[in-house]
């Protein structure tokens, strides 16, 4: 029994509501099926529903509602919080107003429920509260079926998840775990007795199944001096998704490390690993974990790869017509190398990995070398780096070169070292895919010449360069058309002989198929064809601008560009697309 039950108990006890007695036999059933302690004593009949209804209000501050004088609902806002949801945190939405929504709970200090339900449907919780047996009453009036397929649908779910206990961040008993100060935590032992603590076990389960449920990139967990915190990145932009209770810090962290099979006594060095999940439908999701030591404890960012989701298809990736064309010329050619580039989360590697599945056929020999493997796929030798051992991409590269490879893919050009041996690897007769860190197409160039290549060997070896960015796209749903200013579209630089008569797209409130008006990602491609123009300007001494005004003239699409096309099309926004790419 967790100790707001108690304290809720000693609270009844006092105002003379129950008995001792009364109170006893509430807690002895509550220990054989469960519920909370309030919605027992309503059970058994020691307390009015109205009763109980108007001392929760009262105690916790939170307006009151007798759900038996609610006669209807509407339909769009039942389907806010979905019935196994509305179950497990004993809760029902009531109404809706803007942003706001307005639910009653039998616990409206439960935050763990509240933060699970403003992720979930992306409004603003207004709690109101109500005695148990009342909401579960109501949920079976309303939502149209019995308590029990209710109770069979939810453990079906459960199942699903092939044993995590939870599928979100619900009332765990975190109170219940008591732990000492960060600074008495001294040994690995202390650290994994923490770690494995039910709650510990269960919170850090949830987080990652919720991560999963709501298509999330990333997992973000960072320690503060007063706070915890953890984030998700949904369609490229973080969100805040619950404050852990600081005293779990160590005890999460430590359990995240022995999931991922690292040394749990280490808090002072960064350490990555990885955490692999097998889910229902032979469905499996890996976790790249990474943890860095910081100020007030040690943060920690996992990168989510489910391959169910892995986009192969170039067609669907989101290239415009002439750009997919010339990109598939690129990478079929016998010799020579092609290059994607862009920040980090910006979808290189799927990028790369649609051109290996296209290229990947039994008559060609592929290596690659990793850091990390992100996907197994099937044909393709995979590297994984390691530079504890020496094994890094330089290496990689001259070990390939002895495998009798017709296509190598290097994770990343980050020195000169591998830069000259994929330049070389390219010269001699093999197709070199790579990735570098630049801003667009032209930038690669520079950055190739600064590492120390010589101009000659660049106009000779690269045929193709990418740059590419993700944009969120609309919902199709709900997005909304919007009135814009022509002298804002010339500013966002969008053709003039395209302004009349555009229509322009913008986020809409939100609905129960989206995040805040967006749903899911699309990439916005920069194709830069090396041809003879270019690498004539190259041996002339071009610089980037130059090398950029001379791409374009010769029919190259910037990012920008790329992006004014999706606005156009109803795809994306324009504040979005501001957002994502530079002004040409």
């Amino acid at each position: 029994m967790s100790v707001k039950e108690q304290k809720l108990g000693e609270l009844l006890l006092r105002s003379q509501i129950v008995t001792s007695a009364q109170l006893e036999a509430a807690r002895n059933e509550q220990r054989k099926s469960g519920g909370r302690l309030s919605g027992q004593l309503t059970k058994l009949g020691y307390v009015r529903e109205q009763d109980m209804t108007n001392f929760l209000s009262r105690q916790f501050g939170v307006p009151s509602v007798y759900l038996d004088e609610i006669k209807e609902i509407s339909p769009e806002i039942l389907r806010l919080i979905p019935r196994d949801k509305a179950v497990k945190h004993c809760c029902l939405p009531i109404n809706r107003v803007a942003q706001n929504l307005v639910v009653a709970m039998s616990d409206p200090t439960d935050m763990f429920a509240i933060d699970d339900l403003k992720f979930m449907t992306g409004l603003n919780i207004e709690v109101v509260v109500s005695d148990e047996q009342a909401i579960l009453k109501a949920i079976d009036t309303f939502y149209g079926a019995s308590k029990q397929a209710s109770s069979g649908a939810s453990s079906q779910a459960s199942a699903e998840d092939d044993g995590f206990g939870t599928t979100s961040l619900e009332d765990f008993d975190l109170d219940d775990v008591e732990y000492g100060d960060d600074e008495e935590v001294v040994n690995a032992v202390d650290l994994q007795n923490m770690a494995e603590e039910a709650p510990v076990v269960r919170l850090v389960n949830a987080i990652l199944i919720d991560a999963i449920r709501n298509n999330a990139s990333d997992i973000h967990m960072e320690p503060y001096e007063k706070s915890m915190r953890v984030r998700f990145r949904i369609d490229g932009v973080l969100k805040e998704v619950m404050k852990p209770p600081l005293k779990l810090r160590n005890a999460i962290v430590s359990r995240i490390k022995i999931m991922s099979n690292l040394d749990i006594a280490e808090r002072r060095l960064p350490q990555d690993g990885r955490i692999k999940l097998k889910m229902g439908g032979n469905r499996e999701m890996d976790f790249r974990v990474s943890i860095l030591p910081c100020l007030f404890g040690e943060k920690v960012v996992m990168r989510l790869l489910d391959k169910s989701n892995l986009q192969l298809d170039m067609t669907k990736l989101g290239f415009e017509e002439k750009a997919l064309h010339d990109f598939k010329e690129a990478i079929h050619r016998p010799y020579g190398m092609v290059l994607v580039t862009g920040p980090t989360g910006s979808g290189k590697t799927t990028t790369l990995y649609s051109a290996l599945s296209e290229l990947n056929t039994v008559t060609d020999n592929i290596s690659t070398a990793e850091d990390p493997v992100e996907f197994n796929l099937m044909g393709i030798n995979q590297v994984q780096m390691h530079e504890a051992i020496g094994l890094n991409f330089a290496a990689a590269l001259r070990s390939f070169l002895r495998q009798d490879p017709d296509i190598i893919m290097v994770g990343e050009i980050r020195d000169f070292e591998t830069a000259e041996i994929a330049v070389k690897s390219a010269l001699t007769g093999h197709m070199v895919l790579s990735t570098l860190h630049t801003n667009d197409a032209p930038s690669t160039i520079s950055r190739l010449l600064n590492m120390g290549i010589e101009p000659f060997l660049v106009t000779s070896s690269v045929n193709l360069i990418l740059a590419q960015r993700l944009a969120r796209k609309l919902c199709p749903f709900c997005k909304k058309e919007v009135q814009t200013d022509p002298a804002t579209l010339r500013n966002a630089q969008v053709p003039e002989d395209r302004i009349a008569g555009a229509k322009i797209y913008e986020p809409g409130p939100g609905c129960e198929k989206c995040n805040n008006g967006f749903k899911g990602r699309i990439a916005l491609y920069e194709v830069m064809v090396f041809g003879e123009e270019l690498r004539s300007a190259v041996l002339q001494g071009y610089s980037t601008a130059e090398l950029k005004a001379e791409a374009i003239r010769l029919g190259m699409q910037t990012l920008r560009m790329a992006g004014i096309n999706k606005v156009l099309e109803g795809v994306t926004s324009l504040t979005e697309v501001c957002r994502v790419t530079a002004p040409d």
